[in-house]
């Protein structure tokens, strides 16, 4: 990664930072090598990534990082208290949405939050060019496929979530959305 993809994903972590609290066990899809985990300090280490791009499982000091896709390879475990999707739905095949948004619901608990930051569609030429230019690492740019921010809600409507938090941040060209779990 380069020092731009650094900071802009530093950038999102901090957004989605503020929804997280201390202690809190928090899932993140989309791991990569755990940096959430790296720059959240205090998050309970029971938390845990999950992310294809990983040769293997491992751990990331205390949290275990997971190989695979989610849900499909989540291992057995307990509903976490928040989880997180930066940069990450718009790798999602459009038929494999309905899933995501059911595993969501099934490993977070009633009354945690679902924050995801997902860019806006024009970002996709900006990354192109900037990748062109190396300047860019950009990852997996190849799986973006036009995903439209404004879709999100709908993916995540229906009686297991409530839309809590919806901004705009990055100069308008990011999206910032956060769920809270219904009990029912």
């Amino acid at each position: 990664m380069t020092r731009i993809d650094c900071w802009l994903q530093s950038w999102r972590i901090a957004k989605a930072g503020k929804f997280l609290k201390p202690g809190d066990r928090v899932l993140d899809i989309g791991s990569a090598d755990g940096r959430l985990f790296q720059r959240l300090r205090g998050l309970s280490p029971a938390s845990m990534g999950i992310d294809p791009t990983l040769p293997a499982s491992r751990r990331a000091g205390e949290i275990m990082l997971v190989a695979g896709y989610f849900p499909k390879d989540m291992p057995e475990v307990e509903p976490f208290d928040a989880i997180t999707m930066l940069a990450v739905i718009e790798h999602f095949p459009e038929a494999a949405l309905p899933e995501l948004a059911a595993g969501c619901a099934r490993f977070l608990k009633p009354g945690g939050h679902l924050v995801i930051t997902v860019p806006s569609a024009a970002v996709d030429h900006i990354l192109h060019a900037l990748r062109t230019l190396r300047l860019i690492h950009g990852m997996s740019l190849e799986e973006h496929h036009g995903f439209d921010a404004g879709q999100t809600p709908a993916i995540f409507s229906g009686p297991n979530f409530q839309l809590v938090a919806r901004r705009k941040f990055q100069l308008g060209l990011n999206n910032l959305f956060v769920f809270q779990r219904i009990s029912l």
